[in-house]
Protein backbone atom coordinates (compact mmCIF):
# COMPACT_ATOMS: atom_id res chain seq x y z
CA UNK A 1 0.00 0.00 0.00
CA UNK A 2 1.08 3.83 -0.66
CA UNK A 3 2.01 6.03 2.48
CA UNK A 4 0.62 8.69 -0.01
CA UNK A 5 -2.55 7.05 1.79
CA UNK A 6 -1.54 7.50 5.19
CA UNK A 7 -2.99 10.45 6.94
CA UNK A 8 -2.22 10.60 10.47
CA UNK A 9 -5.13 12.86 11.79
CA UNK A 10 -7.42 9.99 10.63
CA UNK A 11 -6.78 8.22 13.46
CA UNK A 12 -6.72 11.19 16.10
CA UNK A 13 -9.32 11.44 18.60
CA UNK A 14 -12.15 14.04 18.04
CA UNK A 15 -12.02 17.60 19.72
CA UNK A 16 -15.46 16.99 20.75
CA UNK A 17 -16.90 13.99 22.40
CA UNK A 18 -20.12 12.35 23.62
CA UNK A 19 -19.06 9.34 24.99
CA UNK A 20 -18.44 9.61 29.10
CA UNK A 21 -15.13 8.36 30.80
CA UNK A 22 -15.42 5.34 32.90
CA UNK A 23 -13.31 6.45 35.40
CA UNK A 24 -10.98 2.82 34.72
CA UNK A 25 -7.66 2.99 37.39
CA UNK A 26 -5.26 0.03 36.83
CA UNK A 27 -4.94 -2.22 40.11
CA UNK A 28 -1.93 -4.04 39.58
CA UNK A 29 -3.31 -7.01 41.71
CA UNK A 30 -5.83 -7.78 39.62
CA UNK A 31 -4.47 -6.66 36.20
CA UNK A 32 -2.72 -8.69 33.26
CA UNK A 33 -1.05 -7.60 29.64
CA UNK A 34 -2.18 -9.89 27.06
CA UNK A 35 -0.44 -9.34 23.85
CA UNK A 36 -2.24 -11.12 21.28
CA UNK A 37 -0.04 -12.94 17.62
CA UNK A 38 3.27 -11.67 18.85
CA UNK A 39 4.37 -13.79 16.25
CA UNK A 40 6.88 -13.28 12.56
CA UNK A 41 3.99 -13.46 10.18
CA UNK A 42 2.63 -10.38 11.40
CA UNK A 43 5.58 -8.45 12.92
CA UNK A 44 8.25 -9.77 10.87
CA UNK A 45 9.62 -8.43 7.22
CA UNK A 46 9.82 -11.22 5.98
CA UNK A 47 5.92 -12.50 7.41
CA UNK A 48 3.71 -13.58 5.05
CA UNK A 49 1.45 -10.84 5.71
CA UNK A 50 4.13 -8.01 5.83
CA UNK A 51 2.29 -6.69 2.57
CA UNK A 52 -0.93 -5.49 4.29
CA UNK A 53 0.38 -5.01 7.76
CA UNK A 54 3.98 -3.63 7.55
CA UNK A 55 2.90 0.47 6.83
CA UNK A 56 0.85 0.36 10.26
CA UNK A 57 3.05 -1.39 12.25
CA UNK A 58 5.98 0.60 11.09
CA UNK A 59 4.20 3.47 11.73
CA UNK A 60 2.68 2.83 14.69
CA UNK A 61 6.15 1.71 16.09
CA UNK A 62 4.13 -1.44 17.09
CA UNK A 63 7.24 -3.49 17.60
CA UNK A 64 8.75 -1.22 19.50
CA UNK A 65 5.92 -0.50 21.36
CA UNK A 66 4.97 -4.24 22.50
CA UNK A 67 8.46 -4.45 23.67
CA UNK A 68 8.28 -1.70 25.64
CA UNK A 69 5.34 -3.03 27.50
CA UNK A 70 6.54 -6.46 27.97
CA UNK A 71 9.75 -4.63 29.45
CA UNK A 72 7.69 -3.26 31.90
CA UNK A 73 5.14 -5.55 32.60
CA UNK A 74 7.79 -7.84 33.54
CA UNK A 75 9.07 -4.79 35.99
CA UNK A 76 6.21 -4.16 37.56
CA UNK A 77 5.17 -7.12 38.65
CA UNK A 78 2.05 -7.31 36.00
CA UNK A 79 0.67 -11.09 34.92
CA UNK A 80 1.83 -11.31 31.23
CA UNK A 81 -0.25 -13.71 28.74
CA UNK A 82 -0.11 -14.41 25.09
CA UNK A 83 -2.95 -15.35 23.28
CA UNK A 84 -1.03 -17.14 20.03
CA UNK A 85 -2.65 -18.04 16.71
CA UNK A 86 -1.29 -21.65 15.27
CA UNK A 87 -2.83 -23.77 12.62
CA UNK A 88 -1.78 -27.08 12.48
CA UNK A 89 -2.46 -29.46 9.20
CA UNK A 90 -5.76 -30.76 9.76
CA UNK A 91 -6.94 -27.11 10.03
CA UNK A 92 -6.29 -26.55 6.70
CA UNK A 93 -9.42 -29.49 5.77
CA UNK A 94 -11.77 -26.69 7.13
CA UNK A 95 -14.50 -26.39 4.55
CA UNK A 96 -15.75 -22.95 4.95
CA UNK A 97 -14.55 -19.96 6.13
CA UNK A 98 -14.02 -16.32 6.33
CA UNK A 99 -12.11 -13.69 3.72
CA UNK A 100 -9.45 -13.55 6.39
CA UNK A 101 -9.21 -16.99 6.98
CA UNK A 102 -9.16 -18.08 3.69
CA UNK A 103 -5.88 -15.94 3.16
CA UNK A 104 -4.53 -17.05 5.98
CA UNK A 105 -5.03 -20.73 5.13
CA UNK A 106 -3.78 -19.57 1.45
CA UNK A 107 -0.29 -18.22 2.09
CA UNK A 108 0.73 -20.85 4.88
CA UNK A 109 0.21 -17.96 7.87
CA UNK A 110 1.17 -19.52 11.64
CA UNK A 111 1.34 -23.00 9.92
CA UNK A 112 2.98 -25.40 12.00
CA UNK A 113 3.89 -29.15 11.03
CA UNK A 114 1.68 -30.52 14.00
CA UNK A 115 0.37 -30.01 17.65
CA UNK A 116 2.80 -32.35 19.08
CA UNK A 117 6.27 -31.71 16.50
CA UNK A 118 8.58 -28.45 17.07
CA UNK A 119 10.28 -29.41 14.02
CA UNK A 120 10.80 -26.65 11.54
CA UNK A 121 8.95 -23.75 14.35
CA UNK A 122 11.89 -21.82 15.39
CA UNK A 123 12.22 -18.67 13.21
CA UNK A 124 8.75 -19.38 11.54
CA UNK A 125 6.23 -17.42 10.72
CA UNK A 126 4.33 -18.80 13.64
CA UNK A 127 7.20 -18.26 16.35
CA UNK A 128 7.55 -15.25 18.59
CA UNK A 129 9.58 -12.33 17.02
CA UNK A 130 12.79 -12.97 18.14
CA UNK A 131 13.13 -10.06 20.54
CA UNK A 132 9.82 -10.77 22.91
CA UNK A 133 11.31 -14.43 23.95
CA UNK A 134 13.86 -13.45 26.36
CA UNK A 135 10.30 -11.60 28.06
CA UNK A 136 7.96 -14.38 26.37
CA UNK A 137 9.53 -17.76 27.19
CA UNK A 138 11.00 -16.93 31.14
CA UNK A 139 8.53 -19.52 32.08
CA UNK A 140 6.19 -17.34 33.96
CA UNK A 141 4.75 -15.75 30.91
CA UNK A 142 1.02 -17.58 30.93
CA UNK A 143 1.17 -19.32 26.94
CA UNK A 144 -2.14 -19.85 26.27
CA UNK A 145 -3.82 -22.26 23.89
CA UNK A 146 -3.90 -21.46 19.89
CA UNK A 147 -6.87 -19.76 19.16
CA UNK A 148 -8.34 -20.55 16.26
CA UNK A 149 -10.55 -17.52 13.87
CA UNK A 150 -9.89 -14.32 15.80
CA UNK A 151 -11.67 -14.40 19.46
CA UNK A 152 -10.34 -16.36 22.71
CA UNK A 153 -13.48 -18.14 22.85
CA UNK A 154 -11.73 -21.78 21.41
CA UNK A 155 -8.45 -20.89 23.64
CA UNK A 156 -8.01 -21.27 27.26
CA UNK A 157 -6.83 -17.40 27.80
CA UNK A 158 -10.05 -16.96 29.90
CA UNK A 159 -9.89 -19.72 31.84
CA UNK A 160 -5.93 -19.09 32.31
CA UNK A 161 -6.59 -15.37 33.51
CA UNK A 162 -9.34 -16.45 36.18
CA UNK A 163 -7.12 -19.00 38.03
CA UNK A 164 -4.88 -15.95 38.49
CA UNK A 165 -8.29 -13.69 40.14
CA UNK A 166 -7.37 -11.32 36.72
CA UNK A 167 -10.03 -8.92 36.11
CA UNK A 168 -8.34 -6.22 34.25
CA UNK A 169 -6.39 -6.49 30.81
CA UNK A 170 -4.37 -4.20 28.87
CA UNK A 171 -4.83 -5.70 25.37
CA UNK A 172 -2.48 -5.21 22.77
CA UNK A 173 -0.66 -7.07 19.50
CA UNK A 174 -1.97 -7.86 16.58
CA UNK A 175 -4.25 -7.19 14.39
CA UNK A 176 -6.13 -4.46 15.42
CA UNK A 177 -9.61 -4.95 13.60
CA UNK A 178 -9.21 -8.53 13.65
CA UNK A 179 -7.90 -10.30 16.76
CA UNK A 180 -7.49 -7.35 18.97
CA UNK A 181 -11.61 -6.20 18.55
CA UNK A 182 -12.53 -10.12 18.87
CA UNK A 183 -10.10 -10.35 22.20
CA UNK A 184 -11.63 -7.43 23.10
CA UNK A 185 -15.35 -8.05 22.50
CA UNK A 186 -15.07 -11.40 23.88
CA UNK A 187 -13.00 -10.20 26.95
CA UNK A 188 -15.84 -7.17 28.18
CA UNK A 189 -18.24 -9.91 27.50
CA UNK A 190 -16.43 -12.30 30.24
CA UNK A 191 -16.49 -9.33 32.32
CA UNK A 192 -13.20 -7.68 32.71
CA UNK A 193 -12.41 -4.38 32.30
CA UNK A 194 -10.31 -3.78 29.36
CA UNK A 195 -7.63 -1.02 28.25
CA UNK A 196 -6.48 -1.20 24.45
CA UNK A 197 -2.98 0.10 24.01
CA UNK A 198 -3.50 1.70 20.46
CA UNK A 199 -0.21 2.30 18.82
CA UNK A 200 0.84 -1.14 19.92
CA UNK A 201 -1.32 -2.58 17.79
CA UNK A 202 -1.65 -2.37 13.54
CA UNK A 203 -3.95 -3.09 10.74
CA UNK A 204 -4.46 -4.13 7.76
CA UNK A 205 -4.63 -1.98 4.42
CA UNK A 206 -6.31 -2.99 1.40
CA UNK A 207 -8.37 -1.83 -0.94
CA UNK A 208 -11.11 -3.39 1.05
CA UNK A 209 -10.74 -0.97 4.05
CA UNK A 210 -8.52 0.67 6.63
CA UNK A 211 -8.46 -2.04 8.98
CA UNK A 212 -6.85 0.21 11.90
CA UNK A 213 -9.33 2.77 11.38
CA UNK A 214 -12.03 0.70 11.92
CA UNK A 215 -10.55 -0.75 14.96
CA UNK A 216 -9.89 2.61 16.42
CA UNK A 217 -13.32 3.53 15.80
CA UNK A 218 -14.71 0.96 17.47
CA UNK A 219 -11.87 0.40 20.97
CA UNK A 220 -13.28 4.17 21.45
CA UNK A 221 -17.21 3.21 21.82
CA UNK A 222 -15.97 -0.42 23.71
CA UNK A 223 -13.01 -0.56 25.22
CA UNK A 224 -13.02 0.98 29.27
CA UNK A 225 -9.91 3.28 28.53
CA UNK A 226 -7.94 3.69 25.02
CA UNK A 227 -4.00 4.30 25.89
CA UNK A 228 -1.10 5.33 23.87
CA UNK A 229 2.08 3.13 24.95
CA UNK A 230 3.33 6.46 26.59
CA UNK A 231 0.60 6.14 28.65
CA UNK A 232 0.11 2.43 29.65
CA UNK A 233 4.21 2.62 30.61
CA UNK A 234 3.18 5.54 33.16
CA UNK A 235 0.25 3.34 34.73
CA UNK A 236 3.04 0.06 35.00
CA UNK A 237 5.54 2.15 36.73
CA UNK A 238 2.97 3.18 39.21
CA UNK A 239 1.97 -0.17 39.71
CA UNK A 240 5.28 -1.73 40.08
CA UNK A 241 6.04 1.35 43.08
CA UNK A 242 2.45 -0.18 44.13
CA UNK A 243 3.47 -3.67 44.11
CA UNK A 244 6.99 -3.15 45.38
CA UNK A 245 5.64 -0.77 48.43
CA UNK A 246 3.16 -3.92 49.21
CA UNK A 247 5.81 -6.55 49.62
CA UNK A 248 7.91 -4.26 51.81
CA UNK A 249 4.42 -4.04 53.55
CA UNK A 250 4.47 -7.77 53.69
CA UNK A 251 8.07 -8.02 55.15
CA UNK A 252 8.02 -5.87 57.93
Amino acid sequence: MCNDHYHPQLYADPDTTVLPKTGFSLDPSSAALVVVDPQNDFLSPSGVSWEFFGESITQNRTVENLGLLLAAAKSSGVTVAVSPHYYYPADHGWTFGGPLERMMHDIGMFDRKAPLDLEGFEGSGADFLEEFKPYLLDGKTIIASPHKVYGPETNDLVLQLRKRRVSQVVLAGMAANLCIESHLRELLEQGFEVVVVRDATAGPRLPEGDGYLAAITNFRFLAHALWTTEETLTQLAQAGAMHLGGQANETR
